[in-house]
């Protein structure tokens, strides 16, 4: 296991060009902060003496790229469709789908957690208050603030 201070010079020398790499390869901030964490903790755990500054350049950046691979060809991210993918392939959704999927899209973003989290993830009120921090009151009133502005914004009484 290496120093902090051997970790802390490692990090300020190399992560800008790890956090680039990563976005050239996931092209996601969420998952190069994640491959970035990655990446220094299996440094940090590594027993890899090196030769130089180089090998060391050279070893952070082929676990990077490896990194990134691995999570490019992993079961959770090959199975799953973000949200504004979704809105961009219109045909792959009915028409009835397409409008509240644009309606939840158009909600403003504490609208759209409770939301996404509720209706898509299947989380309880409560889990959904630990996942974002809120008291789970708030979080009612969110989703029940949520659900007016749809039915307003799709015309009906269905929305439940």
């Amino acid at each position: 296991m290496r120093s902090e201070q051997e970790v802390n010079r490692a990090i300020e020398r190399y992560a800008d060009m790890i956090r680039r790499l990563c976005m050239i390869y996931l092209k996601n901030y969420a998952d190069t902060e994640d491959i970035f964490q990655t990446v220094f903790l299996k440094y940090v755990l590594s027993a890899i003496s090196f030769e130089s500054a180089e090998h060391e350049k050279a070893w952070l950046i082929r676990v990077t790229i490896n990194a990134c691979k691995d999570l490019r060809k992993s079961f959770f991210r090959s199975r799953t469709v973000s949200l504004d993918q979704l809105a961009e392939q219109p045909l792959a959704l009915p028409q009835d789908h397409r409008e509240v999927l644009e309606a939840v899209l158009d909600l403003p973003q504490k609208y759209k957690d409770v939301v996404y989290l509720h209706y898509y993830e299947e989380y309880t009120a409560p889990q959904i208050s630990q996942i974002l921090g809120k008291n789970v009151n708030t979080v009612y009133t969110l989703l029940t603030r949520a659900k007016q502005m749809l039915r307003e914004k799709l015309g009906g009484e269905g929305v439940e």
